[in-house]
């Protein structure tokens, strides 16, 4: 059974009349026609049964799918291209990016396949468009565990290994190392960022822009009338809503980007570019990791929802010369902030069982659970799945037993169990103890067992590259049930052990990582 491949991007947008991977500045394209450049025998690492089952793929992979898969081979009806667009990146324009280590291989069942660190395109500049293994099995393993925990993600087909080789240096810190080379192919009914709009805007190309708009408004946003006078205004304030969306679900999980660059950022409000991702462990509202923005903290945990809508804005701005009037696309970035703070608050209700109207009638409950996540370092899905345990077994917050057990999910060597004690009374008060049973099942709904911590995925990097592919298998397998116990969890769901707090690959992670 062959890959078949249909072209809707390229059979609707115009492309680049240039050909060959040298590097380039595309004007009046929205893409450049190449071919991944094939690895030494690539062999398969990993497969998702259940993102084959979106394309309507079986769930064993057929072995000539690999060649493809690994950019070996040409799939039947493919016409491989990689994208051009702008970027912000850390608050600057960056001018014309693009797809630099990634090449799109075309549509299965209306879902772009895409391989990232399929070789060189005219948009790598001066890299080789590799991906390394570690980070390779970092992107496949969070796009798949982001899906299993209901947040809006693209998703990994499969993960191919090689022979091949390149060198990194993970830290730009002059320790450069040689690394084996594996290739993702990413999934999604669109990769379109927000970049993709802001480089014609950038040039003025306003025709290019309209016909950009007007694929994005025809294929991916069919409850839009492309044709109506408020047509781009309306695409704006989905993508607002949908954004808004999204960074609520990163909130509640403690999930933290990395690096929310508008060339990182999708039209659809998925999560897309898994490089120096991160869970909260010990709350910080300022934690970050990735160690190229350790000094401003622009893109930390606390940071994302402002950030996402500073991007909206320079959305806002691409957009304005096919709006005219900017008047809705003001007050779509104003109803983005409602529009969170409307998911925020109903999100954190459930993570404490309380509903909606008793947590907003009691804001002194959030004020005092921030002051105690963060005076005593909490673990951050530790905490809250421990809240949910104690609702479990009847909801008994005043106990001795609660506080201890909450207690240790703190990383302070000697936690004050005062505020804890206090927040604790306070919450007992609000909660409704006749419907304990049902409470319970709501906050497991919210409140995960297990997150995908770094530390977690370090240690099946470093097996991988010992050549033990067992505990990639097992996490793999672990990730898809989130909100479940399973009989392995003292491996899987534990707090971040001391020598893994600055130990690379854990809480130190870089845009290479």
């Amino acid at each position: 059974m062959p890959l078949r491949f249909d072209n809707r991007f390229i059979r609707a947008l115009p492309g680049d009349a240039g050909t060959g991977r040298d590097s380039r500045q595309i004007a009046g394209a929205l893409y450049a026609r190449v071919r991944p450049e094939p690895l030494e025998a690539p062999y398969p690492l990993l497969w998702s049964a259940e993102t084959a089952g979106l394309l309507g793929l079986p769930a064993e992979p057929d072995p000539a799918w690999w060649p493809v898969l690994a950019g070996n081979a040409t799939g039947e009806g493919s016409e491989p291209y990689a994208t051009v667009y702008g970027g912000h990146q850390f608050g600057h324009w960056a001018g014309q990016l693009g797809d630099g280590r990634a090449i799109n291989l075309g549509e299965v069942a209306g879902r772009t396949l895409q391989l990232k660190g399929a070789g060189r395109t005219p948009f790598s500049r001066h890299a080789d468009g590799r991906a390394v293994l570690r980070s390779s099995i970092r992107e496949f393993l969070c796009s798949e565990a982001m899906h299993h925990l209901g947040i809006p993600t693209t998703r990994a087909l499969s993960l191919a290994g090689s022979r091949s080789t390149v060198i990194r240096d993970m830290f730009y810190d002059g320790h450069p190392e040689q690394e084996p080379c594996a290739v993702v192919c990413r999934v999604s009914e669109s990769f379109l960022r927000f970049g993709h709009f802001e480089l014609p805007a950038a040039r003025d190309d306003i025709a290019l822009l309209r016909q950009l708009t007007d694929y994005a408004l025809t294929a991916h946003f069919p409850h839009i009338d492309a044709g109506a006078p408020n047509a781009v205004a309306r695409l704006f304030d989905a993508v607002c809503q949908g954004s808004a969306a999204l960074v609520a679900r990163w909130m509640a999980v403690g999930f933290v980007h990395g690096v929310l660059n508008t060339d990182n950022l999708s039209l659809l409000s998925e999560t897309i570019d898994y490089g120096p991702y991160g869970w909260l462990e010990a709350y910080d509202l300022q934690w970050t990791p990735n160690t190229t923005d350790a000094e401003g903290r622009r893109y930390c945990y606390g940071n994302q929802p402002a950030i996402v809508q500073w991007n909206l804005a320079r959305l806002a701005n691409a957009l304005q010369p096919l709006v005219g009037d900017v008047t809705p696309l003001q007050d779509s970035l104003t109803g983005y902030n409602r529009e969170f703070h409307a998911h925020w608050h109903r999100l954190l209700a459930a993570k404490l069982g309380l509903r909606d109207t008793v947590l907003a009638g009691n804001p002194l409950c959030y004020r005092q659970l921030v002051h105690v996540l963060s005076a005593l370092a909490m673990d951050f899905s530790l905490f809250f799945d421990g809240l949910t345990r104690i609702a479990a077994a009847g909801g008994d917050y005043a106990s001795a037993a609660a506080c201890d057990a909450l207690l240790a999910c703190s990383y302070r060597d000697m936690p004050d169990a005062a505020p804890l004690r206090d927040w604790l009374a306070l919450y007992q008060g609000l909660v409704d103890e006749s419907d304990w049973p049902e409470r319970a099942v709501a906050m497991r709904a919210a409140n995960p067992v297990f997150v995908l911590r770094n530390h977690l995925v370090q240690d099946v990097i470093e097996a991988v590259q010992a050549g033990d592919l067992k505990p990639l298998q097992d996490i793999f397998a672990r990730l898809k049930t989130p909100y479940a116990d399973a009989p392995d969890d003292t491996r899987w769901v534990r707090k971040c052990p001391p020598e893994s707090m600055r130990r690379a690959g854990c809480s130190m992670l870089s845009c290479s990582s």
